[in-house]
């Protein structure tokens, strides 16, 4: 049941909830190789785990990019000689009414949020595969299930998330372990990504209000990675209280 020594790849790691996820799974022992495009954020976190007496190792890892995700996990066996849990925690989300048109910032949740995770599952499931053992976990969003105005695209992309995630367990059999987990209103830095000023605006005072930190969804993460090989948790909704 215990996490320690699992080897861990994480995407998005460089803050918000990938990076509060690093910090606990290493707390608890993990190895863990972390993937970012911020590298100089990745550095700092690598070192701050390693003072901690943690091991860590990090490389730049833009999930657009099937090769970054193949890095990753090479990286995790070259280091490590496995891979025991894909985190793919990357996603972006620039919300805005459709009205705006801002069909460059369609594209770029698309590319991110969906065909990020289909990168990390082409990347991860062959070593699974061959070790006969892995887990993935998917940082999906609770707009997966309900559509709000300003978010019909980033929705779109966690139901599409969503529905990839457990059409993976179907097909996963009894050697791998599939989790998505659906985060409602976390203190990130969500808001800023939108260009609408107004919509911006909205988010970041509801965030102010309501929001849980990070580690609310780390927890709930390393949760599901420390159970047994045979007990699979499938979808974990963590949001705040308040959340309507």
């Amino acid at each position: 049941m215990a996490i320690e020594g699992k080897v861990v790849a994480i995407t998005g790691a460089s803050s918000g909830i990938g990076e509060a996820t690093a910090l606990l799974l290493a707390e608890r022992g993990a190895r863990l190789v972390l993937g970012a495009r911020r590298t100089d954020r990745l550095t700092d976190l690598v070192s701050r785990i390693e003072r901690a007496g943690g091991t860590a190792v990090s490389t730049r890892t833009d999930v657009t990019r099937r090769e970054d995700l193949h890095a990753l996990v090479g990286l995790a066996r070259e280091r490590f000689g496995r891979l025991d849990v894909l985190v793919g925690n990357a996603g972006v989300g620039p919300i805005s009414p459709l009205d705006d048109l801002r069909v460059d910032e369609w594209d770029e949740m698309v590319d991110v949020n969906i065909k990020g995770v289909l990168h990390g599952i082409a990347a991860a499931l062959p070593v699974f595969r061959e070790q006969g053992s892995g887990h993935f976990v998917t940082t999906a969003s609770t707009a997966a299930f309900t559509v709000a105005p300003s978010m019909a695209v980033y929705a779109g992309t966690k139901a599409a998330v969503r529905a990839i995630c457990e059409g993976l367990r179907q097909e996963a059999g009894a050697s791998l372990r599939v989790t998505t987990v659906f985060p409602g209103f976390v203190h990130t830095g969500f808001a800023e990504a939108s260009s609408n000023t107004a919509v911006r605006e909205r988010i970041a005072g509801l965030r102010d209000e309501i929001a849980i930190p990070p580690d609310s969804i780390a927890r709930a993460i390393a949760f599901a990675v420390e159970q047994p090989a045979d007990v699979d948790v499938n979808e974990i909704v963590v949001r705040p209280a308040a959340q309507s």
